[in-house]
């Protein structure tokens, strides 16, 4: 099998999770079958909001380009950054090594519009908004995205899911910014925030979801086993 390389440690617990979701999805018989991964673990890249804010001496674009060239270096065959909001250097990440990157919104996207959805809410930090995150892949493939009005709310929610600890109060809460999501038009409920997909596994049976972090590990699978 092919070994992907994973830019990991935004979220330390997210790419715990990550692990968690691939060993589990691999359906392997023995240790041999499992995804063979080098990890990038680097929980001091600068914040991805600083170009927000205006930081450029903090900006995570130069540590993310490195962290690709030496999973690269390592023997990567492919890349994975189980990060949304960090796909706003994408381009920058896959243009800095030769491999082939898997990239979570493309992949989440390409998987919506197979279900004929347009209108699609997003689970995801405001900042991906103001970054524009998914406005070029969204826009390639007719997709329109609907955005939560209270973004103190999603910010709030996202905040209390990076400790790691699922809660009742947690999973209303996500219940509820999604139910406000549909009541905006939303079709399709897209989780694009990898803090929140531990928590809509619990959440979310009932409501037409894709959680983009499945849709990464999926990928990593098929590209490992190709």
């Amino acid at each position: 099998m092919k070994p992907v390389g994973i830019l990991g440690g935004m979220v330390p617990q997210t790419t715990v999770f990550v692990l968690q979701k691939l060993l589990s999805a691999s359906q392997a018989q023995d240790g041999n079958n499992h995804v063979p991964l080098i990890l990038n673990h680097n929980p001091q890249l600068p914040p991805r909001v600083t170009l927000v804010d205006g930081d450029d001496d903090r900006e995570p674009m130069p540590a993310l380009m490195s962290m690709a060239q030496d999973l690269e270096r390592a023997g990567a065959q492919a890349l994975a950054m189980p990060n949304v909001e960090a796909h706003h250097y994408s381009l920058a990440v896959s243009h800095a090594t030769t491999l082939p990157f898997l990239d979570i919104i493309e992949l989440s996207a390409a998987q919506i519009q197979n279900q004929g959805a347009k209108q699609i809410g997003l689970l995801a930090a405001p900042t991906c908004r103001t970054f524009g995150v998914f406005d070029a892949i969204f826009d390639a493939r007719g997709l329109i995205p609907v955005w939560l009005k209270d973004e103190a709310g999603m910010s709030n929610l996202i905040a209390a899911a990076k400790s790691g600890k699922q809660s009742a109060e947690l999973e209303q809460n996500l219940q509820a910014i999604t139910d406000d999501l549909l009541d905006q038009g939303a079709e399709h409920v897209l989780v694009a925030n990898t803090e929140l997909s531990p928590l809509s596994e619990a959440v979310l049976n009932n409501t037409p979801a894709t959680d983009s972090l499945t849709c990464l590990c999926d990928a990593v699978i098929a590209f490992a086993a190709s």
